[in-house]
């Protein structure tokens, strides 16, 4: 599937027309949040959202004229009886839309630049002036009648380690950007101050899933749609296939040993361990525990979880690094089917990724002692094992 920004690009490449929209600031309660984007092309249909209803249907009747028109745009929504009555969201929010048209003949190294940026994985961060003014300082008839330093719509782009990589509109780079960047590191979420909106584009992080089987595919469904990239591994290549995780990047079919001793795992990382065994949940976490991946897990009961630690402390693995792992993985919120266990894991690897970390909960005691143990302290907790796909 292509990204927004190089279908975009395939579009006026080919000789057609289309306007890149954006929401770029939002204040108060709105449908969608700050960086939603919608491609709105010249026969009327489009591409993504900007959240539905009758704003949406605004900014694509007033993208249509602005293609014809060639100019750009920002438009401002206030949620009330006039943008909000019939869609139930009259709750005084305020939505601020840019809207870009692009045409055959355009300069295109804006939109080249940011589809490069997101297809690297690496995030980035796009910054739009939306109050000229109040970027530079004073009006522009004031002290200097010949244009502001900057103009509203302008859009500077900076890569994942802040260097200014592109920019459209004036070119022009106004020093209220300086110091209010912010490290990609943290995830931060789209902000605003000094007259300037910041949307990042966060890094994408890797789910690695060891094991094919039925949790498997459901968590790599799940966690694609969340925007990590699938990386499955299993020895058996009828459960490791393109048709069983079509969202995958890279499938690993082997011994499980060996593929996970050769694989390159770093701190955006995420690992989720559902096998179909004790066994090679054991080979697994071995390669996995004392990794710098962010988040390792794994499946099954509490019982099944303190063997397989007792033999892994015996091999040399280090008691800290085992304290580490999520296991029994998942948020306890009472799952028994696949579908149920899937959401409760991605949602743990959702909070680890964007909370910077999983929130504290009750570890089973006994994982490190021969004292059993009993009670559901996870959402798979009850599954010894990955269950054979049908």
């Amino acid at each position: 599937m292509l990204s927004l920004p190089e279908e975009l690009l395939r579009t006026v490449q080919s000789g057609g027309s289309v306007a890149w929209t954006m929401l770029v600031e939002t204040r108060g309660s709105t449908p969608q949040k700050s960086g939603a984007m919608m491609l709105v092309f010249s026969d009327g249909s489009q591409a993504g959202t900007l959240g539905g209803g009758c704003v949406e249907a605004e900014v694509k009747r007033r993208a249509l004229q602005l293609i014809d028109q060639g100019s750009t745009e920002i438009l401002t929504f206030h949620l009330d009886r006039d943008y909000g009555w019939d869609d139930g969201l009259i709750c005084g929010g305020r939505m601020k839309m840019l809207v870009d048209p692009v045409r055959p003949g355009d300069d295109l190294g804006w939109y080249q630049s940011l589809a490069e940026q997101t297809a690297s994985g690496r995030g980035c961060t796009e910054v739009v002036v939306v109050d000229a003014e109040k970027v530079n300082g004073q009006p522009a008839d004031e002290a200097n009648p010949s244009g502001p330093a900057v103009e509203t719509a302008d859009r500077l782009l900076f890569d994942h380690a802040g260097q200014l990589v592109a920019t459209r509109g004036s070119g022009r780079v106004p020093e209220a950007i300086t110091g209010r960047l912010k490290s990609l590191k943290t995830r931060p979420r789209p902000w605003a101050e000094a007259g300037l909106t910041f949307l990042p584009r966060l890094e994408r992080c890797r789910l690695l899933i060891v094991g094919g089987g039925h949790v498997g595919q459901k968590v790599a469904e799940l966690a694609a749609q969340a925007d990590f990239d699938i990386h499955v591994v299993d020895d058996r290549e009828e459960y490791c296939n393109p048709e069983r995780f079509p969202q995958a990047q890279r499938l690993v079919v082997g011994d499980i040993d060996t593929s996970l001793s050769g694989l390159e795992i770093d701190e955006n990382t995420f690992c989720v361990i559902v096998t179909r065994g004790h066994n090679h949940d054991e080979e697994a976490l071995y390669h996995l525990a004392e990794t710098p991946a962010r988040y390792v897990g794994m499946i099954g009961s509490k019982r099944k979880i303190r063997l397989i630690f007792d033999d892994l402390l015996r091999e040399g693995i280090s008691r800290d690094a085992l304290a580490r792992v999520h296991a029994p993985l998942g948020y306890s919120i009472g799952s028994q089917t696949v579908p149920e266990i899937a959401i409760s894991i991605v949602a743990e690897l959702i909070a680890c990724r964007n909370l910077g970390g999983v929130p504290e909960r009750p570890r089973p005691a006994g994982l490190f002692d021969a004292e059993e143990t009993t009670g559901d302290a996870g959402a798979s907790a009850e599954c010894a094992s990955e269950p054979e796909p049908a």
